[in-house]
């Protein structure tokens, strides 16, 4: 990049010394690219015969891969679109991987969007427990959604709440949390130059105070004997270092653990926090050390003891009869078997599949009840676009499988009907057996139901089949 904050070199000539010779020859170089497989739709071993793409595999993430970013361009081939991979910094996957989450869970990542751990720690639970997603920012959330969505998560419940308001609902409720803190991104700078445009050292002072607060109000929902993980993307010490410093002086029933993985980044710097040697456990992943823009991670410990009183669960809007017999009927004219399980909830005409004790919601922002099954209308049901994204294509009565450079199936990407002799009814549309989403068969036609926002346009392929993130 042509231009780096004054203040910003001179933070980090200082605190790298020797090394800000080799720091700064990494902003010569383009970034590194990385995608993670989606281990709820395919196995890593799958994923290495079916993609199409030169892979080297992460050292720190065992289904996270690096590609050539000017030979392969996977963030717009159609395997993107079902939801096989996610593109993802390779140095942002290390904070689920200390997070280690287990199936049958509850996890809470508290600054979740746009979805990149959020997904990693749906594949790590594969499907079973709870993952509260929260993001407090409204256009950010939309696209937490559509990530979650479109990797398959069924067991996810999406809020938009303050960290504080959070705390007096879920006190004690959690195994595992995440926060990947807001900060100023220095560790962005490289890919994103705007970054380091609105970055200056008041920025890094208020992002600090603001990381206090959130772990603040993170602590009291946290399990006794769980795990929180803390993570930036940024460099300085005051966001990192300093931050966690702080909090395990004010917090003594928490203590720092190593972080798995921790062989292949470095270690924190406790010269950078009044040479507090708990720190040395800390980890920073510095991209003049590996391939990546750079990230800090931090797992603490929460010590065994009694359980505060939790809230009682809470009870979710009702389903009304015609709204549930409209869903039965859909069930049994389309698919072989019912895929889903109690509870549902109605919120206006949406029904959801939803889950067993949780906290009352009520007042809460909530943008996802949990897996959007579909819509009930007057005198029928509209099955969701996430619903299908998630369906087990042996249970689905009528369903069609493209090849990946079938025309027809560019022509449903970009939200064409298409010709179909298939039996009359709803479809499940996919790309080698991977659902992309629902099409409707009537009067010789598959009729296009892929959500608007998600169709591609005459620019988006080249003659490869796909192009750039």
């Amino acid at each position: 990049m042509d231009r780096l904050p004054e203040d910003y070199q001179s933070q980090m000539k200082a605190g790298l010394g020797g090394e800000y010779p080799a720091f700064l020859k990494t902003y010569q170089h383009s970034p590194h690219r990385g995608l993670r497989i989606n281990t709820l739709k395919l196995s890593r071993e799958e994923a290495m015969k079916l993609l199409p793409f030169t892979l080297e595999p992460i050292p720190w993430c065992p289904t996270g891969f690096f590609y050539p970013h000017g030979l392969d361009r996977p963030g717009k081939h159609v395997f993107h679109a079902a939801g096989l991979y996610y593109i993802q910094d390779p140095s942002a996957m290390a904070p689920v991987e200390a997070l280690d989450p287990q199936p049958g869970e509850a996890v809470l990542d508290l600054c979740a969007a746009p979805g990149g751990k959020t997904t990693q720690i749906a594949a790590k639970m594969d499907g079973a427990g709870l993952l509260v997603a929260n993001e407090i920012m409204a256009p950010r959330r939309k696209v937490l959604v559509e990530n979650l969505e479109r990797c398959g998560v069924v067991h996810s419940i999406v809020l938009g709440e303050r960290p504080d308001r959070l705390a007096a609902r879920f006190a004690g409720f959690f195994d595992r949390i995440l926060i990947d803190a807001p900060c100023s991104g220095e560790g962005m700078f490289r890919k994103d130059p705007e970054t380091a445009e609105r970055w200056s050292l008041k920025a890094t002072e208020q992002c600090a105070v603001l990381q206090g607060d959130i772990l603040e109000s993170a602590a009291p929902m946290l399990k006794s004997g769980g795990v929180l993980v803390y993570s930036t993307c940024t460099f300085n010490p005051r966001e990192n270092e300093q931050v966690i410093d702080r909090f395990i002086r004010d917090h003594p029933s928490f203590s720092l653990e190593t972080v798995p993985g921790h062989e292949y980044y470095q270690p924190g710097r406790p010269d950078w926090a009044d040479t507090n040697q708990a720190l040395s456990v800390t980890s920073r992943l510095w991209p003049h050390h590996l391939k990546g823009e750079g990230h800090f991670v931090a797992r603490l410990r929460k010590a065994p003891g009694p359980e505060g009183r939790r809230q009682r669960p809470g009870k979710f809007p009702p389903v009304h009869g015609e709204a549930m017999k409209q869903f039965k009927g859909f069930v049994q004219e389309n698919l072989k078997d019912d895929p889903t399980e109690k509870p549902f909830t109605l919120f206006g005409e949406h029904l959801y599949q939803t889950h067993k004790n949780i906290p009352p919601l009520k007042g809460m922002v909530v943008e996802r009840a949990g897996l959007h099954l579909g819509q009930s209308k007057r005198s029928h049901f509209v099955p969701s676009h996430a619903w299908a994204m998630t369906l087990d294509p042996a249970i689905v009565k009528r369903s069609v499988s493209f090849d990946p450079k079938d025309p027809d199936l560019h022509r449903y990407m970009m939200g064409e009907a298409i010709p179909s002799d298939l039996p009359k009814g709803w479809t499940l549309v996919m790309v080698d057996r991977f659902p992309l989403g629902w099409g409707k068969v009537s009067g010789g036609l598959l009729k296009n139901h892929l959500p608007k926002w998600l169709r591609w346009d005459a620019h988006f392929m080249d003659e490869s089949g796909s192009s750039d993130t």
